[in-house]
């Protein structure tokens, strides 16, 4: 285990982290103080705990946001994917050549089967 330090506001923290998630902490705190020195700005200096609820409920309001978003875009994904007439990646005038060289193989293979009957 590793110990991460960081800043929340006006205080310093240390916590411990399993291996390779230091990054993840640090990115965590860092968002989480990002919304605590906005309050600062606004609010001007408060009590820890007040700062840290404070800073959380905004981050908890930012992700709800996110997963309202994120819930309408599927919803309306899974509305186009319904919705929607398949689409072909085969040119048009591809298929007619195909049908056309299918049509033409079938007849020699007629062709081959009359020769060898006789």
């Amino acid at each position: 285990m590793a110990d991460v330090n960081f800043r929340i506001g006006h205080k310093d923290y240390s916590l411990q982290a399993q291996d390779g998630e230091e990054k993840l902490l640090r990115r965590a705190a860092g968002m989480l103080n990002a919304e605590a020195e906005k309050i600062i700005a606004q609010a001007g200096r408060m009590p820890e705990p007040r700062l840290l609820l404070l800073a959380g409920l905004m981050l908890a309001d930012r992700v709800s946001s996110l997963e309202d978003r994120a819930e309408a875009a599927e919803r309306e994904a899974q509305r186009l994917r319904s919705n929607s007439a398949p689409i072909s990646v085969v040119p048009e005038d591809l298929e007619d050549a195909m049908a056309e060289l299918a049509a033409r193989a079938e007849a020699l293979a007629d062709r081959a089967e009359e020769v060898l009957e006789r």
